[in-house]
């Protein structure tokens, strides 16, 4: 048991503040600009590709760098490496909302991801080093997925509610301001930690995960385009598995890892890492079309279309520490297989999905299930990853939590926008039929294309609402793929995740800076 004074604890929560302040900064901006995808789309010109890299853009950068950002924060100090990557934060948020064109834009967004995979895993870490009591780290860790959890209707409120009043580049300004906040109140209340021990610098480790995960994703967003069983797209799979298997080899090998992939034989960590990965590849997929359909579908402006995702906060606001309650009555596996799936059932509700569905019906059903599905699953499985680390360990912990939550989130959009790109540009071409090829081509490119297209037809009525209903079939595709990846992650939790937690977690103790 830790003692510490009054003064101590009151300020351990202030502490658990400021890195909720710095990781809602890199959350929201995962989900931020989706609400600006039609505005981008139409003002950039960009097509469904060029969509899915602004998302994954970023996404991408960020999962891919996490190993190496939580490797940096044990080795350097995790507050040094928080503040670096704030500031880097602002800077590459600037240079996003100065783009001109989408590969700009995807370039900055890449360059925010770097920079957010310097803070995400610091954050994490230094939460465990300042809350040693597994009680009060429950509750703690609880907040933290919370807020990673808000996140998700945070951004698309947020960015609807600056959309309406100011230009796109507005979602990466608001940035500035937060990035200043943090460094000021991390600087005055954050202590430093670093791991006592280090080996080596694995630039063969970095190489290999940044290598392997990048062409894992940039193959399954261009598939469509190349066709599934084209041989650019086999071979673009074929070689991210050689690169992937030569990565884990080559970190077996080392004795000081970038990351000790030994740590996945320890049950907790494989089955919780599983579950936090498939939650968040479907949520992330789902976000990514749910934002077009009510605006292209359901004609939502940017303000209400981030404001519909509402229920999604408050229910995942109230889950969340319900989670951390009922683990300590019935076990984590019990709470995290219950949560995935509900969200399975929300993602089938989804499914059903119309033109002409009403957003009080249907659609909050399904992001109230979801919601209340995610709370279910990611404090827990958090904590169980933790819980499974001996003293030292807290920023490679971190960061593998980190990694397959991101790594789960860009492979999410990825495939299920790849799959509503597979059901949706057949379905607009055959619809379109009898119109001229350069009219059906335009459609194709996505929904917000296709309506622009249709606006420009004498019966132009009848075309876009071919274009609507082939995006809900897309939407439909898309929606069932979710509900299987959380079907399958329950299953995953239900076999291979321990019933309760472990009897101690172990704690890396602060190491001041030299």
């Amino acid at each position: 048991m830790v003692v510490r004074s009054p003064a101590e604890a009151t300020r351990r929560w202030w502490v658990l503040a400021v890195l909720c302040l710095s990781v809602l900064l890199v959350s929201v901006d995962n989900t931020i600009v989706n609400v600006a995808l039609p505005t981008l789309a139409a003002e950039l010109s960009a097509d469904t590709s060029g969509l899915q890299w602004v998302v994954d853009g970023y996404t991408l950068v960020f999962a891919a760098l996490l190993l190496l950002g939580g490797h940096l924060g044990d080795r350097f100090g995790r507050l040094r490496v928080l503040q670096v990557g704030l500031v880097l934060f602002g800077v590459t948020s600037l240079l996003a909302a100065l783009a001109g064109t989408t590969g700009q834009l995807v370039a900055a967004r890449a360059a925010m991801g770097a920079a957010a995979a310097l803070v995400f895993p610091a954050t994490l870490a230094l939460l465990v080093v300042a809350f040693p009591d597994r009680r009060e780290r429950a509750t703690a860790i609880g907040v933290w997925s919370a807020v990673t959890g808000l996140s998700v209707a945070i951004g698309p409120v947020s960015g609807g509610l600056l959309l309406e009043h100011f230009a796109w580049g507005s979602v990466f300004l608001v940035n500035l301001p937060l990035v200043a906040l943090a460094l000021v109140a991390g600087r005055v209340l954050l202590r430093e930690s670093r791991s006592a021990e280090h080996g080596r610098f694995d630039v063969g480790g970095v190489l290999g995960s940044v290598a392997g995960v990048g062409l894992l994703v940039w193959t399954t967003i261009e598939a469509p385009g190349h066709g599934w069983t084209a041989p650019l797209t086999l071979a673009g799979y074929a070689a991210a598995a050689l690169l992937l298997a030569g990565f884990v080899r080559w970190e077996l090998r080392r004795p000081d890892p970038l990351l000790d992939v030994r740590l996945f034989t320890d049950r907790r960590v494989s089955a919780a890492s599983v579950a936090i990965a498939l939650a968040f590849f479907a949520l992330f997929g789902f976000i990514f079309l749910i934002t077009q359909y009510l605006q292209a579908v359901l004609g939502y402006g940017t303000l209400a279309a981030g404001v519909a995702t509402l229920p999604f906060a408050t229910v995942i606001a109230v889950t969340s520490p319900v989670a951390v309650l009922l683990v300590r009555r019935v076990g984590t596996a019990v709470v995290v297989t219950a949560g995935l799936l509900v969200m399975a059932a929300g993602f089938a509700v989804a499914a059903g999905a119309a033109v002409d569905s009403a957003y009080w019906g249907r659609i909050v059903v399904s992001m109230v299930l979801m919601a209340a599905g995610l709370g279910l699953v990611t404090s827990p499985a958090t904590e169980t990853v933790m819980g499974a680390l001996r003293a030292g360990q807290a920023g490679a912990g971190s960061a593998v939590n980190d990694t397959v939550r991101e790594l789960g989130g860009t492979l999410g959009v990825a495939v299920v926008g790849s799959v509503t790109s597979t059901v949706y540009a057949p379905a607009v071409r055959d619809g379109l039929a009898g119109l001229p090829a350069a009219v059906r081509d335009a459609a194709t490119d996505s929904v917000v294309a296709g309506l622009a297209a249709a606006s420009r037809l004498p019966d132009g009525v009848a075309a876009a609402e071919v274009v609507r209903r082939s995006f809900v079939d897309g939407l439909s595709a898309g929606s069932w793929v979710c509900a299987a990846a959380c079907v399958a992650g329950a299953l995953v939790a239900a076999v291979w995740l321990p019933a309760r937690r472990p009897a101690a977690v172990p704690v890396p103790e602060p190491v001041p800076a030299a």
